[in-house]
């Protein structure tokens, strides 16, 4: 079943929020799902011990670059997801598991300094295509977004899908329910409600239905 690796070299880029909404939004789905805990912030830890982990979901903490390989390999069985949130750096942990993915999704800031580092995470998924002579599926969110977008966001999504580079929608807007998820733990089906939790439960909800689908096509493919 599909290893999706969240890359990105910037920090505080929405990596770690966008792995559990997605984590847990295919859990809450009913798919097994495996969270690999790659960044030495360990924020993915730290949202499992706030609270109840949701049901169906396994959190791997301190996966580092000698073991990312067989841990990934160990848990991409039949009836599993492996999500793998990594480091905001580009290394050779970044890399190994980057050449282990079935869809890589890099999540950007709509801001002109993300754009820019952000793409670097294109440029280690063109390396690792070169090394091992085969095509690594990749997408770009827009994270922290919100209703009324800016001319920079327009502009820098306009260059990017001059590019090729395919964008998944909804982007994650800003909301208040996906902070609070690394203060209460648990998933947005169970946690306290923060703000307008409708908006936000069917944000995370597209929002994996659309990475479900890339999915799909990649395996029909």
């Amino acid at each position: 079943m599909p290893v999706i690796v969240i890359a990105s070299p910037k920090g505080g880029s929405g990596k770690s929020t966008t792995a559990v909404l997605l984590g847990t939004e295919l859990a809450h789905a009913g798919a097994a799902v495996t969270l690999m805990d790659c960044d030495p912030n360990g924020s993915l830890t730290l949202w499992s011990q706030r609270g109840a982990i949701p049901a169906r979901i396994e959190v791997l903490s301190n996966v580092g670059e000698g073991d990312i390989i067989k841990a990934i390999r160990s848990h991409d069985r039949d009836g599993s997801v492996v999500i793998v949130d990594l480091e905001g750096v580009a290394s050779r942990l970044v890399s190994r598991a980057i050449s282990q993915a079935d869809l890589v999704i890099t999540p950007m800031r709509a801001t002109t300094l993300d754009a820019t580092i952000g793409v670097r995470a294109l440029q280690l998924i063109a390396e690792e295509e070169e090394a091992l002579g085969r095509t690594i599926s990749h997408s770009v969110v827009f994270t922290m977004t919100r209703a009324i977008r800016s001319k920079q966001h327009s502009g820098i999504e306009e260059s990017l899908l001059n590019q090729g580079v395919d964008i998944i929608t909804p982007s994650l807007m800003e909301r208040a329910a996906f902070s609070a998820l690394f203060e209460f733990g648990g998933d947005l089906h169970n946690m306290p409600a923060q703000g307008r939790m409708e908006g936000a439960l069917e944000n995370a909800s597209l929002f994996a239905q659309a990475v479900y689908s890339r999915l799909t096509q990649e395996a029909a493919a």
